[in-house]
């Protein structure tokens, strides 16, 4: 059974180094979020677009556009008060595939703004592709 364990643990440290459930989450949330009528074809675009950023040096790619986000935060905005509240924000993050589920963010009590969502989400996509 230690031997199983052995593997286990190496698994999931080779995951976590390489960043590769932050990967997979982000790809599936981007998938669901958008909806592409050929969803292989639209992964493997995603891919190709970061390794060419990656290759190239240029600037990282974001799939999340400003009007996505914007769509998001409205949905989440129902009073049309332009906040949302701590709550929303971050189910909208888990959402994106940008919250770990152990993560915790902390509240500060104050009201979340359009741009401090939308800041957040290029912050932690960023963070994300860039280990790759």
């Amino acid at each position: 059974m230690r031997a199983g364990g052995s593997r286990e643990l190496e698994a999931r440290n080779y995951l976590e180094k390489h960043r590769i459930m932050e990967l997979l989450n982000y790809l599936t949330s981007t998938l669901l979020f958008f909806r592409p009528e050929k969803p292989r074809e639209y992964l493997i675009s995603i891919l190709e677009r970061l390794r060419i950023a990656k290759v190239t040096g240029v600037a990282f790619p974001f799939f999340m556009d400003h009007s996505n986000i914007v769509s998001m935060f409205e949905m989440m905005d129902t009073s049309h008060k332009g906040t949302i509240s701590f709550v929303q924000y971050r189910e909208g993050l888990k959402t994106l595939g940008l919250l770990d589920e152990d993560e915790v963010l902390q509240d500060d009590g104050h009201v979340i703004t359009l741009e401090k969502f939308r800041s957040e989400v290029n912050k932690r996509t960023e963070k994300i592709w860039s280990a790759f």
